[in-house]
């Protein structure tokens, strides 16, 4: 199947059948899935029976395998890791990645990412609409938005504008009902953040989540390609996503434009080392950089062509890890070069704080071992 094949939209019901697969595996996959999930639920509407209704109002399972869970999301919280994934798990780990335990959570959606600006403050993001945020470092988790406060909010902004198609976007959303997952985050602070996700679907807050506005109208994705990536650095602002979709904005948020990176496959990761520089990683092990914040974008020499799932800066420079397991180093002269395997598909890494490199994916986290890899270099 093309890389560039956009699946159909999805109702409630068939949207709650492929998301229990499909969401939950490595993003260039994804698609295929969706599209395979839709054709079942068709054939047999009985293949849909878990509701969005019933997963947004279920806790998620104590399991004592949790730690074996899809995981999509990882974050650093202070020196404690958390860890998100399929079914609503939240797992947590106070001794960089060697032991972790499930917590409780007021909802059983796939989350798929999570953040934390302190070691206190966080936000997980799921499907259904999901937004969750802690305060205490993840031991305690509260809903603050769901798929049905999103499609209002997005209702009454749509109603407010001069913009039909806008409207008729929006009544559909309503029309689908709270099936879409939110796929990005980035927070800024404690009060501050935005959150997007499949079709484009972007809010925004600036109270810590308690109350949130819509993006749709402010950004320029008039076809509602997903977004998989947010990220900030001072006041420059970007988001990535589907089909070499990329938006900025240098003033913290108030405008944004549309660039055209030169590239059209789907783009997953984001770093900002600095407000002017932008790396984006996506499809077919495509990574691009800018240095003058997004005017220009420059490719980057990959060996392996595997798509980008995640990317991390830190003191052992930039790493990028791919779908195949592969983590990659960047070198001062835009070479990226094999750096440690996992042995696994990796959806998301972190370096722990004692160094190590902790990662995640189909089978729960993992801590990475590069000691050996760096001895021989």
């Amino acid at each position: 199947m093309s890389e560039f094949f956009r699946p159909a939209r999805l109702n409630s019901n068939q949207a709650a059948q492929a998301s229990r697969v499909s969401w939950a595996l490595p993003t260039s996959m994804r698609n295929t899935l969706m599209s395979a999930c839709l054709a079942l639920s068709l054939l047999s509407p009985s293949l849909a029976q878990a509701t969005t209704p019933t997963v947004l109002q279920q806790p998620a399972r104590m399991t004592p395998i949790a730690q074996h869970a899809v995981l999509l999301g990882l974050a650093e919280a202070g020196k404690r890791l958390v860890a998100v994934g399929e079914r609503g798990v939240i797992l947590l780990s106070d001794d960089n990645g060697d032991n972790w335990r499930q917590v409780s959570v007021p909802v059983s959606v796939t989350l798929t990412d999570v953040q934390f600006v302190d070691d206190q403050y966080g936000w997980a993001i799921g499907h259904a609409g999901v937004v969750l945020a802690t305060q205490d470092g993840g031991e305690s988790w509260k809903l603050k938005l769901d798929g049905n406060e999103a499609i209002e909010i997005e209702l009454n902004a749509a109603q407010r504008s001069d913009d039909e198609q806008r409207l008729s976007n929006a009544e559909l959303l309503a029309q689908d009902g709270p099936d879409k997952p939110f796929l990005s985050l980035h927070f800024s602070d404690r009060q501050h953040g935005i959150i997007g996700g499949a079709y484009g679907l972007a809010f925004r807050t600036s109270d810590g989540g308690e109350t949130w506005s819509s993006m749709i109208g402010d950004l320029p994705n008039d076809w509602g390609a997903h977004i998989y990536a947010i990220t900030q650095n001072g006041d420059s602002l970007y988001l990535a996503g589907e089909q070499g979709l990329f938006i900025r904005s240098l003033d913290g948020g108030k405008h944004f434009d549309k660039i055209d990176v030169g590239y059209p496959g789907s783009l997953f990761t984001l770093l900002t080392p600095s407000p002017a520089e932008v790396l984006v990683g996506g499809l077919r092990g495509t990574v691009l950089e800018s240095r003058d914040t997004g005017y220009t974008f420059e490719p980057l020499s990959n060996p392996i062509p595997v798509s980008i799932n995640a990317a991390l800066d830190g003191d052992g420079g930039y790493l990028f890890a791919n779908q195949g397991g592969h983590i990659l180093r960047l070198l001062d002269d835009g070479r990226l070069i094999p750096f440690a395997d996992a042995h696994q598909p990796l959806t998301d890494l972190v370096r722990a704080a004692n160094g190590k490199l902790v990662g995640i994916g189909f089978n729960g986290p993992n801590v990475l071992d590069t000691q050996r890899k760096a001895a021989a270099e």
